[in-house]
């Protein structure tokens, strides 16, 4: 029975790490280490929760259900059908595949030049590069796992070298903000803007196929491989956001009022390196953002494919880069301001789903847990989003925002529990089915 090991195992650890890691991982440690000073690691505590802790436990739970559909599946059919639905669109061509390639066109057009049609010339090329790797999804582990990987972590490794052996700074700066008071909490929203929580639910497939790729066929081996590879990829991020939280707090400290966490690494490589550090920092982000766009890609085709088999896979690559390269040159501003609040509306429910799979099967045993929780936590969530894109609802706006912690972006927690202890009750009292 062959299972996943050794070199194979280290190789898809770092393909998931890859997958995970684009621009909102890039930028958003830093800016947490620039704004949280002195309160950087507490903050950083925070942050892993929600940007290490639940993406990696996410793939594990998919895994484990036998997909994303199974697993929302507990709470109905027709939840998990939109719920999917609305997540692959959030992750795909609605916001993170269009972000990653005007993000990154950000960071090498000082080289460039900044011109409409510029921009449109590498959006092209990257989106076309980027289609041809997705088209062979069972072999990113060769293309992302093996070459691009390893040249990422190389580059950050050069980037906290230069921090270590010249710091701009010999001490941390105080706290601003919500850091100031909550750093916790400010850490753990903070890890939300990764997405990769939401993106975990659907990278599984993707890593079990190149698994499979690999010659391991029993399903068993598959799950188990696939959670070896997140503890992994688990692993490597945590090193990472620690090597930028430092880089940020030192750039925070020494050239503060940054107004992004791009600001942030930007000063301190021009610090570090001068002109030279530009096209470091160019080849991260263009690294880091290309990797995860062949991941996403190739998880919103796999599913789109699943979805409408008449179009194939290849087809729906194709459509998604072409769709992106648009939205990216075009429309980004305006899909930002339609996707956030769904994201924040889609975002607890994902958190909640992947702490009650954690439950393991005893729970789906009470049928109306997975229901009635998610329907508190929906309910919660929606009209808090509304909330964030100017949509006051009377009454129930204010009715949201004075649930306990609310005011700290947190207002679901409690509905959660709720909706557990009430879903157990319910499916107490409720009598058996007749034979």
């Amino acid at each position: 029975m062959e299972r996943l090991r050794g070199k194979n195992l280290l190789l898809v650890g770092f393909t998931l790490f890859s997958m995970f890691f684009g621009a909102g991982n890039l930028i958003f440690p830093p800016f947490l280490g620039a704004q949280a000073g002195t309160a950087a690691w507490p903050a950083m505590v925070g942050f892993a929760v929600t940007a290490i802790g639940f993406p990696i436990l996410g793939v594990i739970e998919v895994a484990k259900s036998g997909g994303l559909q199974h697993l929302a599946g507990r709470v109905h059919p027709k939840f998990a059908a939109v719920f999917t639905l609305l997540i692959y669109l959030s992750i795909g061509p609605g916001l993170a595949i269009p972000r990653t390639a005007s993000t990154s066109f950000e960071m090498v057009a000082p080289f460039l030049g900044s011109g409409r049609w510029v921009q449109a010339a590498y959006s092209l090329v990257f989106f076309a590069l980027a289609a041809a790797v997705a088209l062979r999804p069972e072999k990113l582990t060769d293309r992302l796992g093996k070459l691009l990987c390893p040249a990422l972590i190389v580059l950050i490794l050069v980037l906290f070298a230069g921090c270590v052996l010249k710091p701009v700074a010999d001490h941390y700066g105080l706290p601003v903000g919500d850091y100031a008071d909550l750093p916790v909490i400010a850490g753990f929203l903070g890890g939300y803007q990764t997405m990769d929580t939401i993106a975990a639910l659907n990278f599984g497939a993707v890593i079990a196929l190149n698994i499979r790729a690999l010659g391991v066929t029993e399903d068993r081996e598959v799950v188990r491989g696939t959670v070896r590879a997140g503890w992994i990829a688990g692993g490597l991020l945590l090193v990472i956001y620690t090597m930028l939280t430092h880089v940020g707090v030192l750039s925070g400290a020494a050239f503060p009022g940054g107004a992004t966490g791009a600001d942030t690494l930007t000063r301190i490589v021009s610090a570090l390196f001068g002109t030279p550090g530009g096209v470091l920092l160019a080849a991260i982000f263009m690294i880091a953002c290309f990797n995860t766009c062949t991941g996403l890609l190739s998880c919103c085709s796999e599913y789109f494919h699943r979805l409408l088999p008449r179009f194939s896979y290849r087809a729906w690559v194709v459509f998604f880069a072409v769709v992106s390269m648009l939205i990216s040159n075009l429309g980004l501003a305006g899909i930002l301001k339609l996707s956030v609040p769904v994201l924040n509306a889609i975002y607890p429910a994902a958190l909640v789903l992947i702490l009650l799979a954690m439950a393991g099967e005893r729970l789906c045993r009470f049928r109306l847990v997975y229901p009635v929780t998610l329907a508190f936590v929906c309910v919660v969530s929606v009209i808090d989003a509304l909330r964030q894109a100017k949509v006051i609802l009377p009454g129930l706006t204010a009715w949201v925002q004075a649930i306990p912690l609310a005011r700290q972006g947190l207002g679901w927690v409690l509905p959660a529990a709720a909706g557990v202890l009430l879903g157990l009750a319910l499916s107490l009292l409720r009598p058996a089915p007749r034979r």
